[in-house]
């Protein structure tokens, strides 16, 4: 019965979610319908487990979400993405449009930007690009999702993204764990999607296609959509009820302005990660009211949490002009915080009420025991959750709440870099989260006007199978070689 009981928990779950019911009522009243088949007390599941495993994420990363959406509501609000990625757009669109708008995407979400705020500007920009380039409209989802939701978010070294932060306390590793694997997926998965992109692009112009009937999307609706904002906060960062709330400033600063603040990110949390916290006595982390842990288990989102603090006040400082509304864009970004952190959240404590149960270890022996070691059990178990839930945060976090213990001790036995195990997890959960459901996907074709039948396939080709063949190349070059 406790088997039948998961089994139900996850069904109800991902199908009511996908049918836009709110995490926050599906997670707990799912966790409970699988402990009730397993017979275990209802109330005790839901607070003391539930709520202390919800708990407990958001004290480890709503730092994370809190600065990454004050910092992505000010580039924002400031004209500081526009200005960058109109940039990167003219400088390279007039002959390479489609890798134009690939970098801008990449530039952006590397630099700390929230999806969904590069999002709101990158669709505009590339959607006059293509049609000046006479490029199939269907084509524009894809590229963004290439530049912003691949490389970026799972495998470039450094990268300030929520999902690359979440094995940091489970393996006490940095943002840039397994830098040069990190950098060969970034380069398959870029490539191949380049390659993929190209290709289509080619197909089109023969076939005479040109850019289509305009079907213009709109932000209005994207936002105002329920079913979108529930999946959108599910699966990313940003809440985008609130990328209209606060003020934008009449005019965009200058280019240095604009990219010093993302510059401020990446080299901040290098030298957090590397030269500064390494060197501090942190001997009083082991004492009791700090929680008795290490410097290894909380360096990492320190590293983080310091870069986006630097890098906001380097935005205000420089544009203080520029942002007319200064305690109303904050509050924006703010807020946009809190929903998805709590449904990131509840999503973890239904992971943590089903490892509790008692037929769980049945499932978890039976993960632990996928032919090809623990490389490839960490890849399948991360995939498959991040699949299930619609969000690569939630689906990694659950993963390793429940068995990142058992793979940290794995990975001491047989002598493999808890870097290693971190980048593969990271990647394993960036690659089916991109299912129809998931709320950045929605929220993309929303806001460009294109329907999953037309844009959808591109997609798959640029956002899934470019990042498993990465992850299958990480997972052989680990094996043969280890981490580096």
């Amino acid at each position: 019965m406790g088997l039948l009981g998961i089994l139900a928990g996850l069904v109800i779950l991902v199908w009511l979610a996908f049918r836009g019911w709110s995490v926050l009522l599906l997670a707990p009243a799912a966790a409970l319908v699988a402990a009730a088949f397993g017979r275990q007390p209802l109330l005790a599941i839901w607070t003391q487990i539930f709520m202390e495993s919800a708990a407990r994420f958001l004290a480890q990363f709503f730092p994370l979400f809190l600065l990454g959406a004050v910092f992505g509501k000010l580039m924002d609000d400031s004209g500081s993405v526009s200005t960058v990625a109109t940039f990167l757009t003219k400088k390279f669109g007039e002959r390479r449009v489609i890798p134009a708008v690939v970098l801008a995407g990449a530039v952006v979400t590397y630099g700390g930007v929230s999806l969904f705020v590069a999002f709101f500007v990158l669709v505009p920009m590339a959607q006059t690009l293509f049609r000046a380039a006479a490029i199939p409209r269907r084509l524009v989802p894809a590229a963004i999702v290439l530049g912003t939701s691949s490389f970026t978010m799972s495998a470039l070294p450094g990268t300030p993204s929520i999902q690359n932060a979440i094995p940091m306390p489970f393996f006490g590793t940095t943002p840039f764990a397994a830098p040069g694997l990190g950098i060969i997926a970034s380069i398959i998965m870029l490539g191949l999607g380049l390659w993929w992109l190209s290709r289509a692009e080619s197909a089109a112009r023969e076939a005479g296609e040109g850019y289509g009937a305009e079907t213009p999307g709109s932000l209005d609706a994207a936002i105002d959509n329920e079913l979108v904002r529930e999946r959108a906060t599910t699966a990313r960062e940003f809440d985008p009820a609130e990328i209209r709330h606060g003020g934008h400033g009449a005019a965009a600063p200058p280019l240095l302005i604009a990219a010093l603040p993302l510059l401020v990110v990446i080299a901040v949390n290098l030298a957090m990660s590397l030269a500064i916290l390494p060197r501090i006595d942190s001997s009083f982390l082991a004492e009791a009211r700090w929680g008795g842990t290490s410097i290894s288990a909380v360096a990492g989102v320190w590293s983080v949490v310091v870069a986006l603090a630097a890098a906001i006040a380097t935005v205000v400082a420089l544009n203080r002009a520029r942002l007319p509304e200064l305690r109303l864009s904050m509050d924006a970004g703010a807020n946009a915080s809190v929903l998805p952190a709590v449904s990131v959240a509840s999503l973890v404590g239904f992971g943590a009420v089903i490892a509790a149960l008692p037929d769980f270890a049945t499932v978890r022996d039976w993960v632990l025991a996928i032919q090809g070691g623990p490389l490839v059990s960490l890849a399948v178990a991360t995939n498959i959750l991040a699949a299930l839930t619609g969000s690569a945060s939630g689906g990694l976090t659950i993963a390793l709440d429940a068995l990142g213990d058992n793979y940290l001790a794995i990975a001491s036995q047989e002598g493999i870099d808890p870097a290693l195990m971190h980048r593969v997890a990271v990647i394993g959960a960036g690659t089916l989260d991109i299912l129809p459901h998931n709320g950045a996907v929605v929220t993309l074709l929303s806001l460009c006007g294109a329907t999953h039948r037309e844009s959808y396939f591109d997609i798959i080709m640029v956002g899934i199978v470019n990042a498993v063949l990465a992850l299958i190349a990480v997972i052989a070059l680990g094996t043969m070689l280890g981490s580096f």
